[in-house]
């Protein structure tokens, strides 16, 4: 998939941006007050299959991902690690309003295939209930090559997030942009924390999926990148030694794509709403673009110790949004939600150009009412102390109209 067009160095007018993509999209983008072209977003979302009345995981993904090919997707939904899982991506947009209509498409297509199977689809960060250990793998070399190198690790592995893509061309340019970003993972973990739960239990936490992958040997927060040729070294010295498979297996949660010109950032669960979804790529643009605007006016990334980075998103894993933050600059803690709003005052004028920051700031508000994801779960399972009320309240929240029934 292409998150956007890779001009080369002739193609570019000498006053051109040259970390920007070609605008793609169907209507006309608000763009910035500058000569530059809208930044443009993808989104790729994993869903968990599960059975409506038992309300357990189930292992048919391949066959619903075979249905939902076939129904209009096409190349844009796939297998994931378990059998659990399916994964389905949007095109590149530059107008946040296409990509919430094509997600919430996207989710219906999913959806209407899992019904043919007499099952239903959840956006969460892990499943409620009825995962099994080891969990079924899907078929594939390259996953079997994972089973093989990372063993035990794959077992909790049914963990499904929300990517967004960011069209950057340049590798220089998106590992500036990384380090901008960076400082600011915490707070982006405590707005999407959507995965409390874990195989039937209360695992105190607001993102396990979070904790799961922190296992890994390349995951969590990236380092600060000098330049290309330190990244390039510190990937070739990973996969020599077999922490990582290839470039494609860095679980970092800001990374350069492998296969297309884009900035990845893979720091959140599975939202548990496409407005959701829209919510965060809104963000995580103007974030973009604002790092942007710090590269080019020569202003240094913030360069927050690893270890208390590292400890500020345990922080923002556990407590959420509704419990305390790592303020790194000054290592107190402060309140998840005024965190929020700090990134949000930082990345206005960003939100402004493009013409989200309506948007983002009746996101913010609602989120700020009603919880995020894992305060909405278990809200949902404390009205009568049941796991399948918590499987059902995704079911409704992940595809609002009514699921097709089994044919």
């Amino acid at each position: 998939m292409h998150y956007g067009r890779v001009e080369s160095e002739a193609d570019r007018p000498a006053n051109a941006n040259r970390h920007l993509p070609v605008p793609v999209g169907r209507g006309r983008p608000s763009a910035p007050a500058t000569t530059e072209a809208p930044l443009t977003l993808g989104v790729e979302e994993e869903y968990l299959l599960v059975d409506p009345v038992t309300r357990e995981v189930s292992p048919q993904g391949q066959k619903v991902v075979a249905q939902a090919s076939s129904s209009g997707l096409g190349d844009r939904v796939g297998t994931e690690l378990t059998c659990y899982q399916v994964e389905a991506r949007t095109e590149p947009h530059t107008v946040v309003r296409e990509l919430g209509e094509q997600i919430r498409s996207m989710r219906a297509v999913v959806a209407d295939a899992a019904g043919r199977q007499g099952l239903r689809v959840v956006s969460s960060g892990s499943p409620v209930l009825g995962q099994s250990v080891p969990p079924p793998i899907s078929d594939g070399t390259r996953y079997a090559q994972s089973v093989a190198t990372f063993r035990a690790l794959d077992d909790e592995q049914t963990a499904c997030a929300c990517h967004i893509h960011v069209g950057i061309a340049d590798l220089g340019r998106a590992l500036q942009v990384s380090n901008h970003l960076r400082p600011w993972l915490p707070a982006l973990i405590s707005l999407t924390a959507n995965s409390p739960y874990w195989n039937g239990r209360d695992t105190g936490y607001a993102s396990w999926r979070v904790m799961t992958l922190a296992r890994w040997p390349v995951s969590g927060p990236p380092p600060y990148f000098e330049s290309p040729a330190h990244f390039h070294d510190l990937v070739g010295r990973a996969i020599e030694v077999g922490a990582v498979m290839d470039r494609g297996g860095l679980y970092w949660d800001i990374r350069p794509s492998s296969h297309v010109p884009t900035l990845e950032i893979r720091v959140a669960d599975a939202t548990a709403t496409a407005e959701e979804t829209v919510l965060f790529s809104a963000i995580i643009r103007a974030m973009v673009a604002t790092s942007l605007t710090a590269i080019d006016a020569a202003q240094p990334a913030p360069r927050p110790q690893p270890e208390l980075l590292r400890a500020a998103c345990w922080r923002a894993a556990r407590d959420g949004l509704a419990g305390q933050s790592v303020d790194l600059p000054t290592s107190r803690l402060v309140p998840a939600a005024a965190r929020v709003d700090r990134l949000l005052t930082w990345i206005r004028p960003a939100l402004r150009a493009y013409g989200d920051l309506g948007l983002v700031r009746s996101g913010w508000s609602r989120l700020r009412a009603v919880g995020n994801g894992a305060d909405r779960q278990r809200a949902a399972h404390q009205r009568r102390h049941s796991l399948p009320d918590v499987v059902d309240h995704l079911i409704a929240a992940t595809t609002p109209t009514p699921t097709p029934t089994c044919r």
